[in-house]
């Protein structure tokens, strides 16, 4: 459920019409729905329920919006960061540090420094090396880092490739034949508390069977560690959770999800932890556009609006679908392809759709943007970098400006050998 809702046969994002903002803020513009973000935050929290001990941690990469996170952090949410940039977005937007999780394999050293210094939760190791630098900087410091190892189930999600990460070929987490001697090893050092393990096996995911192949895999590590001394208490489960894109898509539900994890972890006696991100921020969002022409095509027309692939990346990244409706729909259908303006082949929406009919100067939608939509934007054919909007209620504001071409050509700089003499 969101709440984006037709009113009157006008789009409303809860009680702000599409309109009201396009006329107001411009086009393209990301919008969302607090109370959206509410919803889904708290429909995740209460499907882990039977859990003993949990946290949740939302995945900023997903949309590190500040608004966005001080939504998250008000609902009791911490965070899963891949960076820095991410750790300070999340610590300004509410998380307290010791509800992050520092995430990624490819941590700098004064990355590991700063998140240390910072005083975060957890960091998740994804390779020895890192753990070892890790162990070094902490012990350094007089401290021990809190940590687990991030370990690779050789589990096919049965996903997109480009967002499949737990098979053995990914470049992610430890192989889980080498975890028990890699847990062993940096486990001893003096620098590091190592309290666990940690997995992810991909995104958007669509059903529960991989997730729980890779938790069963995890639970039994948990025992062979456990069995040579270690003690677990923590461990990380990841996300993972996919929403629906499509008309008809049919998502495991986080009751079902949760329902299955409690199944699977009976008796692991660990706090479990989180990271969704596309579960939550999914369907909160939308990418509001104006229809710029249409353009006849050799099969169909092309409906050319005002977003394009850098302001949605997706499609062209990813081959993915976002469903394109009208925000005051006549009722008539068209087939046609939907375009953006960027001067690239890619740069498409999608190919032979039956849409709303639309023409020029018409707004329309591109829905569930709220996850890996506006994160993802770029200033490619020196576009202007697209704004967010947060809608609670008959309220908005703009939490995200536009950055328009000539203040990014006020960021650089000539050389004195090429200036004008």
């Amino acid at each position: 459920m969101d709440h984006f809702t037709y009113r009157d046969g006008v789009l409303h994002v809860e009680d702000v019409p599409l309109p009201r903002i396009a006329a107001e803020v411009g086009t393209p513009v990301y919008v969302y729905s607090q109370a959206t973000f509410e919803r889904h935050a708290r429909v995740f929290r209460a499907g882990l329920a039977g859990l003993d001990r949990t946290h949740l941690a939302f995945a900023v990469k997903a949309n590190p919006n500040l608004g966005v996170l001080k939504v998250l952090a008000r609902e009791g949410y911490g965070a899963d960061v891949v960076s820095v940039g991410e750790m300070w977005r999340a610590i300004a937007g509410g998380i307290a540090p010791a509800d992050i999780v520092f995430s990624g394999v490819g941590k700098r050293r004064d990355e590991l420094e700063a998140a240390l210094d910072a005083g975060i939760g957890q960091f998740n190791i994804e390779h020895e090396a890192e753990g070892v630098a890790l162990a070094e900087i902490a012990a350094a410091r007089g401290v021990r880092a809190p940590a687990t190892i991030r370990v690779n189930p050789d589990v096919d999600a049965g996903t997109h490739a480009k967002i499949s990460t737990g098979r053995k070929e990914n470049k992610f987490g430890i192989d889980i034949d080498q975890a028990p001697g890699v847990f062993a090893r940096l486990s001893a050092l003096p620098g590091l508390n190592l309290r666990g393990v940690a997995t992810h096996i991909g995104s958007q995911l669509g059903r529960l069977e991989p997730l729980e192949s890779a938790y069963v895999r995890m639970g039994q590590l948990v025992a062979d560690l456990r069995g040579a001394g270690h003690a677990i208490s923590h461990v990380d489960l990841g996300g993972g959770l996919g929403v629906p894109y499509r008309p008809g898509d049919v998502m495991p539900t986080p009751a079902e999800f949760g329902a299955m994890v409690a199944r699977v972890t009976r008796g692991w006696d660990v706090t479990l932890m989180f990271e969704p991100g596309r579960v939550i921020a999914g369907n909160a969002g939308v990418l509001l556009t104006e229809v710029l022409w249409v353009k006849p095509g050799a099969v169909n027309p092309y409906v050319i609006v005002d977003a394009a692939m850098n302001d949605l990346m997706r499609p062209a990244l990813y081959d993915a679908y976002h469903d394109f409706v009208a925000v005051r729909p006549s009722g008539e259908r068209m087939i046609a392809n939907i375009a953006g303006p960027v001067c690239e082949s890619g740069d498409t929406f999608g190919m032979g759709r039956d849409i709303d009919r639309v023409a020029p100067g018409d707004l329309a939608i591109f829905r569930t943007a709220g996850a890996y939509g506006a994160t993802m934007a770029s200033t490619y054919n020196s576009r202007a970098l697209v704004p967010e909007v947060l809608v609670s209620g008959d309220r908005y504001a703009v939490v995200a400006d536009r950055i328009p071409p000539e203040r990014m050509i006020a960021a650089e700089r000539v050389p004195d050998w090429l200036q004008d003499a």
